[in-house]
């Protein structure tokens, strides 16, 4: 049962998926950061006043004619900063790992082993 648990684990990439969710759930909030340092820029530049409470500027209560769009402005912008954020993070794993070469499996020793002694049996 133990080595079918093993198994598992190999077969589905379990513990890389793992590590990936932790270092996700370690980083939101320096993403989150980032996003709300952008939406106050924007809201700044909408002339929006800041909250009376808080004193941070937000452009969630956005109203043009009568419609409340802050909202959907807001998680728009939301949506692509994190989009962009992540693109960036995926291109620069993915240049990092272009450039590490993968470790041999037992497979390719062993064939590896029996190239060099046919070559050295001439």
């Amino acid at each position: 049962m133990l080595s079918e648990f093993r198994e598992f684990l190999e077969k589905f990439n379990v513990i890389p998926i793992a590590v990936g969710l932790v270092l996700a759930l370690a980083f939101a909030p320096m993403v989150n950061a980032v996003v709300d340092l952008v939406l106050s820029i924007v809201a700044k530049v909408f002339g929006m006043e800041p909250d009376e409470e808080t004193g941070a500027y937000s452009i969630a209560n956005l109203d043009i004619g009568g419609i409340d769009i802050g909202s959907a402005i807001n998680a728009l912008i939301t949506f692509v900063l994190i989009a962009f954020i992540v693109f960036l993070i995926v291109r620069s794993l993915a240049k990092a790992g272009a450039q590490t070469t993968p470790a041999e499996t037992p497979d390719q020793v062993l064939l590896g082993e029996i190239r060099d002694a046919l070559k050295s049996r001439g």
